[in-house]
């Protein structure tokens, strides 16, 4: 039994068995061990998760425009000195080398490794971006009775490029990216109630209905993350997605940075609730 499973959990009603309130420390030690490195959705439902971008401090300037001109995908909720490998105002014990349960590391905007640590890689220049992630809206999404599939499913959350283009910021423009939740109509109109209250996490829903309308030809095929079922009845819901950098960074080819693996959050101690607007 791994830590995580160890400490006691409250599961959601109706099935959404892996939507769950752990110990945070626990959590983040099993990930620091290696322990842990699978995607983190549905997981410490109660707490704040952010998207990860690691770069070298020549290189941040441009990016925190890119993160500016982008608000809706790039909601920056964290944010480094140069070198400084501590998250402090996210949590008292985060290190970004160690608390990712996996990373991309990146050269000339190719991934050449998925590491579970990147202390060997760390540089007294680089800084650390933590972008709002979805996953955070999801507790109240729940909690208020609204499915959510790949919680149900036990899977990531499906994600794909749109032909929505970004605001170019120095090298860093591309697509957006975004999450994709299928739902009936009525819990589709709370979710965009309820989400619009988040506008840290990428706040309401950028495209429901018809995927082709933002260049998505297949459901079936996310371009990150996994697949889940879409029934009859059921609406495609889509937000922006703090993946988008990660299409950015295949434009922009820097010579060196870090990504978290998609799905695969740092989970922090701020609490979810806290970043409601209303």
């Amino acid at each position: 039994m791994n830590a995580i499973s160890e400490v006691p959990m409250v599961a959601a009603d109706d099935g959404q068995k892996r939507f769950r309130q752990t110990d945070v420390s626990a959590i983040r030690q099993a990930i620091r061990s290696g322990e842990f490195s699978s995607h983190t959705s549905g997981l410490a439902g109660g707490n704040v998760q952010g998207n990860v971008v690691i770069l070298p401090k020549d290189a941040a300037s441009d990016f925190l425009r890119f993160c500016q001109n982008n608000r809706r995908p790039c909601p920056i909720i964290g944010l480094s000195e140069p070198g400084d490998p501590m998250l402090t105002a996210l949590g008292v014990d985060i290190d970004i080398r160690t608390d990712v349960p996996r990373y991309h590391v990146w050269e000339n905007g190719v991934v050449i490794d998925k590491p579970t640590d990147v202390s060997h890689l760390w540089r007294d220049d680089l800084v650390t971006f933590v972008i709002g992630c979805s996953f955070s809206f999801e507790q109240a999404l729940v909690e208020s009775g609204v499915h959510i599939r790949h919680i149900e499913q036990g899977c990531n959350v499906p994600m794909f490029k749109t032909n929505i283009q970004t605001t170019p910021a120095g090298p860093f423009s591309g697509p957006m990216v975004v999450s994709m939740r299928p739902m009936k109509a009525t819990d589709a109109i709370k979710a965009i109630q309820i989400t619009s209250r988040y506008p840290e996490v990428h706040g309401a829903p950028v495209h429901i209905g018809d995927p082709s309308l933002i260049g998505i030809s297949d459901l079936g095929r996310p371009d990150y993350g996994d697949a889940v079922d879409v029934r009859v009845g059921d609406i495609p819901v889509f937000w922006a997605c703090g993946v988008t950098p990660q299409a950015a960074l295949l434009q922009a080819k820097p010579a060196f940075c870090i990504t978290h693996a998609p799905g695969s959050m740092l989970i922090t101690d701020l609490l979810n609730h806290q970043l409601a607007s209303f």
